[in-house]
């Protein structure tokens, strides 16, 4: 379960639909899954223990 804030409709902690796990280009981890309200692409940004966490729970890995 990961939870991040959606810009369009600005509600803090939605659970993210079929989330995936991306690395940034200065090599920080984030989530990018779709809103279950609007459907906009909502990203969470994750530390490398909160990412490698994820990874063993069964989200996808996109990197």
């Amino acid at each position: 379960m990961i939870t991040a804030y959606c810009v369009k409709c600005k509600k803090k902690g939605v659970e993210l639909n079929d989330p995936a796990m991306h690395k940034t280009k200065k090599g920080g981890f984030m989530a990018k899954g779709s809103c279950p309200i609007c459907s906009t692409t909502c990203c969470a940004m994750m530390s490398k223990d909160n990412a490698e966490k994820a990874i063993s729970d069964g989200v996808k890995k996109a990197y």
